[in-house]
């Protein structure tokens, strides 16, 4: 029996005879440093929890279809403790198949955790995390013990036991960018007819280089001789490169869909995942993206809108914002003029190109580690978490929580629940007090700390500690709108907020006491992540869609909120400041000297 360590990058499930194998693609660290594998599990069974009307008679009807097996077991819900029927599948696709029937049953009243996908709930039971380091044992197979096409310098490992996760520093990851041009003289570019006539490469590793059909000089330009040799030649550069990360900008909605619909005109197969597969199309959110197996595709677009907040987003404005410099541009409906212009017209169409792909490098390099740290604390793939929202992040952060604490998770809303959430009033938000118009000197800011995830924390604002019905010795009562929380024990989300904060206090420490520069920044990206998680778990309290929603707990929050920096601002008049602006959690404030 052999043992692997490698730095999981991506996770899926394949289907072998009627059962299902979990794939985990990573990195090898140690001896085979930087070679690809791909970890199998064959023992991996779906489930479901079933909350039965009687337990005994829930479990022969339950085992009377076609399911592995029935185990009775008790968990926490809502704060309190129930039993449940674990319901084992054989198949991740019998879930869908089956939760309508078994919800049907006269026996059965409920059931829970049906809508959580076999490969995210492979990540939450094992406690394995993307972008870390994993340790398993078994066996290298080779030939016909190996059920789907690969690459023959990829490790194929069939996994026997658990995998362990351990404990690891930041990976380096790989990053190859890439950027396409089009000939478009009649406007948008149509896949159909307009063909591409550049593709630009860049890494993290030093490449630089340009695919073209046209001849240049410039020594970072490789002329071929068609449009379907310069895509095959972009799949044998990212198999030889193999990059961790396949990074472009806009490339889930434009460059990843042209190359495809341009390959699939022109006959070539774009077999660019490490297990030999195809460039293929996920639906994540309202729009598809694209996904290469064993290899993180990542659309910086989506990520610039996320953590930037600018006028527009094209490559030219971030790359401005984040970096202070200007970077080559040539209008999109002017490139077919560069093209057919040739001479020093096409050579600055070259340097433009390449220039794309430098400059997506860059912002990657930049603005990615958050991400990726993100990716370390929710433990979900990164392909996924650089498309999700801030609040799916908290809420798959909450779902792996649950698991580790024995609590069962909320069911998503039904539609009918969704819509009377939608329609219920909205919340009062933070206190504003518009500014004092003038000129104002001796200015003071006064700013608390994490005052949402504070309340939270110290008021124990949880959907399993709200009350109808409590006095003053055993409840917290939200000022304004009277809402009530116990006092203990400590709730859920509460719990999660404050080891959150705890871990981001150390963090700070240990970074301000480093006098390495690389540890100071790796130790400031994860307190920024911490930071971001707990900001926002306050938000989705009151999103509709969120499985811990509980209206009563946002209301409950702001009006605290909104209590503390009004009379904080009473108590700063008493030391003689007078407060000329205030918004949400701060205030700035005067001093007025007393004339006696």
């Amino acid at each position: 029996m052999e043992t692997k360590r490698f730095v999981l990058l991506d996770i899926d499930y394949i289907t072998e005879g009627d059962k299902a194998v979990v794939r985990l693609f990573g990195k090898i660290k140690g001896d085979e440093e930087g070679k690809s594998i791909i970890v199998l599990d064959k023992n991996f069974k779906p489930y479901i929890y079933v909350v039965p009307r009687d337990i005994e008679t829930c479990a022969d009807d339950v085992s009377e279809l076609e399911v592995e097996s029935v185990e009775w077991v008790r968990k926490n819900d809502n704060g309190q403790d129930k039993d449940f029927l674990k319901v084992i599948l054989n198949h991740p696709q019998d879930v869908p198949k089956l939760r309508d029937i078994i919800r049907d049953l006269e026996s059965v009243e409920d059931i829970r955790e049906h809508d959580i996908p076999f490969y995210r709930r492979y990540l939450v039971d094992k406690g394995i995390f993307p972008m870390s380091e994993v340790e398993v044992d078994g066996k290298c197979l080779t030939g016909n013990d190996v059920k789907f096409s690969c690459e023959e310098d990829v490790c194929i490992f069939q996994m026997e036991g658990e995998p362990r996760p351990l404990e690891s520093e930041f990976p380096e990851l790989k990053i190859l960018s890439f950027d396409i041009e089009v000939r478009n003289p009649k406007g948008m570019p149509q896949a159909e007819v307009d063909e591409i006539i550049m593709i630009s490469l860049s890494s993290n590793q030093g490449l630089e280089k340009v695919i073209s059909t046209a001849k240049s000089s410039l020594d970072f330009v490789e002329t071929v001789k068609t449009e379907a040799r310069m895509l095959e030649r972009f799949v044998e550069i990212v198999k030889s490169e193999n990059p961790d990360l396949l990074i472009g900008y806009n490339s889930d909605n434009f460059d990843m869909p042209y190359i495809r619909d341009r390959a699939a005109k022109l006959g070539v197969k774009l077999k660019l995942g490490t297990d030999g597969s195809q460039l293929k199309f996920m639906r994540r959110g309202f729009a598809n993206a694209g996904l290469v197996k064993g290899r993180i595709h990542v659309d910086l677009y989506l990520l610039m809108r996320r953590y930037l907040t600018l006028d527009r987003y094209t490559l030219e404005r971030v790359y401005r914002e984040l970096f202070g410099e200007e970077k080559r541009d040539i209008p999109g409906d002017e490139i077919f003029e560069y093209w057919d212009d040739g001479g020093k017209k096409l050579e600055m169409l070259f340097n433009y190109s390449l220039d794309d792909a430098v400059a997506v490098t860059k912002i990657g390099e930049k603005m990615l580690p958050l991400s990726l740290e993100l990716t370390r604390i929710v433990g979900q793939p990164f392909f996924d978490i650089a498309r999700m929202t801030t609040g799916q992040m908290v809420e798959w952060y909450l779902i792996r929580k649950a698991y580790e604490y024995g609590d069962m998770v909320p069911n998503k809303p039904s539609s009918s629940q969704y819509s009377q959430r939608r329609h219920k009033k909205r919340i009062a938000g933070g206190y504003v007090k518009d500014p004092v118009k003038g000129l104002h000197e001796n200015i003071v800011s006064f700013d608390f700390r994490s005052l949402y995830p504070s309340i939270i924390i110290s008021k124990n604002v949880s959907p399993d500690t709200f009350v109808e019905e409590c006095d003053e010795d055993t409840c917290h009562i939200a000022p304004e709108v009277g809402h009530k929380f116990l006092k203990e024990p400590v709730g859920f989300v509460p719990s999660i907020i404050g080891n959150i904060l705890k871990e981001r206090v150390r963090i700070k420490t240990q970074m301000k006491a480093s006098e390495n520069p690389r540890e100071k920044q790796i130790l400031d990206v994860q307190q920024q992540a911490l930071k971001r998680l707990a900001n926002s778990m306050y938000g989705v309290y009151g999103y509709s869609r969120f499985r811990w929603y509980r209206i009563e707990c946002a209301d409950a929050v702001t009006a605290w909120g909104r209590d503390f920096i009004k009379k904080t601002m009473k108590k700063a008049e008493d030391y003689g400041f007078k407060a000329i602006y205030a918004d949400t959690d701060g205030f700035y404030a005067t001093y007025i000297e007393d004339d006696d």
